[in-house]
Order: structure tokens, then C-alpha cells, then sequence
């Protein structure tokens, strides 16, 4: 193709690896599917463990604490965010996808969940975007509701809309009655494609990152509906069927381990029936956002089919990382605060969970029916935590209808769009700044069917997150979850044939360890990963508590 490419690049919030049909999921979503199985499914493509981190390994082709958002700004404090790499937005020591694209004459747009910076200055209108409406943090309400209490004297995750969303460099102080968030960043992008310039024939760069299905589970009452005694059996009968429908798409081997469930929250049949009706609703509620976000890409399609673009785009689309697990009920920093206050201000009640004025999660046992066969969830470098579900649908592709069981990660998106795209990374210099190379890898000669595999088999990626790590080299992987949440030592895995690390092969592998924590040692020299016996008694608890009590993780594993 001699024409440059548009761009659609569209990421999801927490979805689970086989939440869509073409993944293996029941749940309603073919549009996604019909792009899916068009193109080339990634089964072994890696995130960071959480949104904000990811979001800035994709726009920057580095590693996130390089980028600025080396710990979640979150939990954070000045402490931290006074190191490089830490200040908990995205930094001048990168140049963004937005940037290099527009400077090469695209189009650049972004409707969605931003979660990169809370300022103007630190916007997406500042960092390359010419169209831009964005939510800047995290765990909002998708309605755009929120009770009548002053911002300041809400608990953390629980935010006012006052705040969260920024139109351009702007603030946005209010919003329509009938906001939805899939819905709203989906119109929005929609206008900012129909309204170029009929004589302007530049290619375009759209972001639509959406802020769905991350929690509070809210979805419109007919598609709730829809779902209506879909999850009666529990997360355990869904984990096997998810498995069962993975094995036959050819997504997992058929001989594959699954790792067992990892939580101590009450099992399904230890609920009585309340607490089952309650779990399988948030359940039911889950399944309506991801079916809603499905719709609403197939009204980008559809657009593009009409306007006569859709055989020019590649379509790219991932979730930020694994499923969500939390049991914020358990969290200290947020825990009984927050439930006081959700009693108080919220309507939980059977009948209204997903509505504006319900908060609620589905824990750490449907997550796993999501993430399996692989250990844990997000928050976790186990294989739960960073791979997550993408492909890519491109009339160039080679591929398509195939699936790759091959490495890659969120880093290579950006130098794939740069080559095809016909743009160089500008290297150490950018607008007569410092500025970092990057990390990733193109994918384009792999996708084109020229090259075997994208990353060479010596190559090693690095991961690292509120103190969990991991460093992988080829099929094997190095893992470190600390105490008490973990052994406190690196446990090792050959993913070739242990998918669901569950066979420690530290002391039959010695040698082989040593070398991948010699590349760990590396990895953290080369990104700035902080020393932690450093890094100020707040962090060292907010990664404790993330750690064990966030995601009610047994002390042995």
C-alpha cells in the first residue's frame, strides 16, 4: 500500500483475556469478534499490570518508569514523584505517539480515558493531540454522577465529576444528563471524524481509550437484562467453560495447566443465596459494559465502511492489563471508609446494581475466570497481570485470520505505526530537548509474514510494579512477588509448557535463573526502577497493602 495508513487504536479497561467471544467469552460482542477473526489474534501479547502504566508504555514505545508514570500517581507522594521517572504524569523526557504522528501530518485525536496527567499542561492537548476530549483519571462513574459532597471529602477512588474530564486544555465542570462514558468518548470521537475538512486529506490518528469495564460496574438496564441469570453458576462453572471455548478456538494449548484460583474471598457455594444473587448481578453487569463497548466500536466501523476509509485503517485493539481482582472492601487505605461512605451516598440494593448511583466490583474469582489459564490478576507480573487480549485488522496484514502465539508487548505499537506510517523516532532529541529511545520493537516485518517471530529469542523484558517483577527471556520467566504476599524470592517458569506458572523450576534451573536476574539487575539499571529501601515508608505501605490485602492474596504461593 502506497497510501499512508489511518490509525484506530482502541484500548479497554481491565478486560479480561476471554471476555470476548473471539477469546473465548459468552459474552455478546461481535463486532470485536468479526474484527478479531479477520485479522491476527496476539494470544501472548503483554501489558503492565495496571492502566496508567501501560497507557504510557503505548504512546512512548519505552518502559513506564522512564515515561513518568514509574509507580501509579495514585499512590504516590511528593517523596516519590521527585525521582525521574516518578512524577506520575507523562514526562519531556519522551515524545508521544500524538507528537511524531501530527508532526508527520496525521490527524491526531483522542476521546477516552487519558489517566496521564491532570493538568492542562500535562494533557493530551499538550502532548501532540489537535482534537482531544479525555477523563483524566481512574474509577469514575460512567454515568458522570456523583453524590452531593464536596470532592475533597470523598475516599480515594470514589471522585466527583468536577475535575475529571477535560475538553482541549479546558476543564469540564459539567455534563450532559444522559452521559455515558462508552457511549460520550465514542460521539465525541465520531464528531471529531466527520468534522475534518472535506478538502483535507491528511490520514488520521484515533485514540479511543475507554474507560469500560473497569469499575463501579454501571451499564444501561436493558443490557443488564440481557445477561439475567447468565452467571447462576458461578465464576468456577464459567472458568471451565472459558477454558473448554479457549481450547477449541486453538487460543491455548489442549493440554494446558490452569492455575488454581488464588483468593480468600468465600467460594461460590460457601455464599448464601443473597450473596450469590448480589456476585452473579455485578457479574451480569460487567458482561452489559463490555457488550456496550462492543456496540459502540461497531459504530466507529460503520462510519469508517461508509465514509469509505475502513480498508484504509489499522484497527489495533487491547486491554490495558489483566482483569481486575480488587476486593476493595479489604483495602485499608480505602476499605472501610469507603464502604461507609458507598452505604451512605450509594444504592447498592439488588435491583439497582448498575445503575449511576450503585458502586460496586466482582472480585478476584471472576477476574479469574477471565485471566485463566493464567495465574492472578492485574496488579500481578504473573501472567494474569500483563498478558492481555489484542489484535490487529489491517488489509496489509498477511495474516489475517490467523493467530500468533508469538511475544510482544505495548511497546512495539509505536515504532509499528512509525514504519508504516513512514515517520522515524527522532532518537535523543526532539524540539531541542533530551528525549529517551525507545524500547519496543516494530512489528511490521513479522506481521507482513517476512520475519519468523517479532523479538529474537535473547531478548529480555523487564516488568515491574508496587514491588511485584518479572523479567522474561524467550519462553522463560522470572518472577518476584514479595513477602508476605509471595516467597519473597524469584520463582522460575518455562512458559512454553507451564502457562499458568505453577511448576517453580528455580532449584532444578539454577544457572538459568541467575542469568534472567542478572538481566533483571539490568533492566532496572537501564529504566531507573527505584530501590525501594529508598523510596519513603508511605510507598513501602501503600505497596504492601496493594499487594496483599487489595487483592486478598494468600500468603503462600
Amino acid at each position: 500500500m502506497s497510501k499512508r495508513p489511518n490509525f484506530l487504536l482502541i484500548v479497554a479497561d481491565d478486560l479480561g483475556f476471554s471476555d470476548l467471544g473471539a477469546f473465548g467469552g459468552e459474552i455478546d460482542t461481535p463486532n470485536l469478534d468479526a474484527l478479531a477473526t479477520a485479522g491476527l489474534r496476539l494470544t501472548d501479547f503483554h501489558a503492565a499490570s495496571a492502566c496508567s502504566p501501560t497507557r504510557a508504555m503505548l504512546l512512548t514505545g519505552t518502559d513506564h518508569h522512564l515515561a513518568g508514570i514509574g509507580a501509579m500517581a495514585e499512590f504516590s507522594d511528593e517523596t516519590i514523584r521527585r525521582n525521574p521517572g516518578y512524577e506520575g504524569h507523562l514526562n519531556q523526557r519522551v515524545v508521544s505517539l500524538a507528537e511524531l504522528l501530527r508532526d508527520a501530518g496525521y490527524h491526531t485525536l483522542i476521546s477516552g480515558k487519558w489517566h496521564l496527567g491532570r493538568t492542562a499542561e500535562t494533557s493530551a492537548a499538550a502532548r501532540g493531540f489537535e482534537r482531544s476530549f479525555i477523563l483524566e483519571g481512574a474509577a469514575h462513574n460512567h454515568y458522570g454522577w456523583s453524590p452531593e459532597v464536596p470532592p475533597h471529602k470523598m475516599p480515594r477512588l470514589l471522585h466527583a465529576v468536577e475535575g475529571t474530564y477535560r475538553d482541549g486544555l479546558e476543564p469540564v465542570t459539567e455534563l450532559p444528563r444522559d452521559f455515558y462514558s462508552s457511549d460520550a468518548f465514542t460521539d465525541r470521537l465520531l464528531d471529531y471524524l466527520k468534522e475534518r475538512p472535506a478538502d483535507d486529506a491528511r490520514p488520521f490518528f484515533a485514540y479511543l481509550p475507554f474507560s469500560a469495564p473497569h469499575f463501579p460496574l454501571q451499564a444501561p438496564d436493558e443490557l443488564i437484562a440481557k445477561y439475567k441469570g447468565r452467571y447462576d453458576a458461578g465464576p468456577d462453572a464459567l472458568r471451565e467453560q472459558r477454558l473448554a471455548r479457549l481450547k477449541a478456538l486453538g487460543l491455548i494449548a489442549e493440554d494446558v495447566e490452569a492455575h488454581p484460583v488464588v483468593a480468600d474471598t468465600p467460594n461460590w457455594h460457601a455464599l448464601d443465596e443473597q450473596g450469590r444473587q448480589q456476585s452473579a448481578r455485578a457479574m451480569e453487569v460487567y458482561a452489559a459494559m463490555v457488550d456496550r463497548l462492543d456496540w459502540n466500536v461497531g459504530r466507529v466501523v460503520e462510519h469508517l465502511r461508509a465514509s469509505g476509509e475502513l480498508d484504509d485503517t489499522l484497527i489495533l485493539f487491547l486491554s490495558d492489563n489483566g482483569a481486575e481482582g480488587a476486593a476493595l472492601e479489604a483495602l485499608p487505605i480505602v476499605g472501610k471508609r469507603a464502604q461507609r461512605f458507598i452505604g451512605r451516598h450509594y444504592n447498592n440494593r439488588l435491583e439497582n446494581v448498575g445503575r449511576a448511583n450503585s458502586y460496586v466490583w466482582y472480585g478476584p474469582r471472576w477476574a479469574q475466570a477471565a485471566t485463566a489459564p493464567s495465574r492472578q490478576f492485574k496488579l500481578f507480573t504473573s501472567q494474569g497481570g500483563i498478558r492481555v487480549p489484542a489484535f490487529i485488522t489491517w488489509p496489509g496484514l498477511r495474516l489475517q485470520g490467523s493467530i500468533s502465539h508469538a511475544f510482544a508487548t505495548v511497546m512495539d505499537v509505536l515504532p509499528t505505526l512509525l514504519e508504516l506510517a513512514g515517520v522515524q523516532h527522532p532518537g535523543t532529541r526532539y524540539q531541542g530537548r533530551d528525549v529517551l529511545p525507545i524500547r519496543g520493537r516494530s512489528l511490521l516485518a513479522y506481521l507482513q509474514g517476512e520475519q519468523a517471530e517479532p523479538h529474537a529469542q535473547d531478548e529480555t523484558t523487564g516488568w515491574e510494579l508496587f514491588r511485584a517483577r518479572a523479567v522474561r527471556q524467550g519462553s522463560w520467566k522470572a518472577l518476584y512477588i514479595p513477602k508476605p504476599d509471595g516467597p519473597g524470592r524469584w520463582q522460575l517458569y518455562d512458559l512454553a509448557s507451564d502457562p499458568g506458572e505453577i511448576h517453580d523450576l528455580a532449584e532444578q534451573e539454577p544457572e538459568r535463573l541467575r542469568s534472567l536476574t542478572e538481566q533483571w539487575q539490568r533492566y532496572v539499571d537501564e529504566t531507573g526502577v527505584l530501590d525501594f529501601s529508598f523510596a519513603g515508608r508511605l510507598f513501602r505501605e501503600l505497596t504492601r497493602a496493594l499487594l496483599r490485602v487489595f487483592t486478598r492474596q494468600p500468603r503462600t504461593l
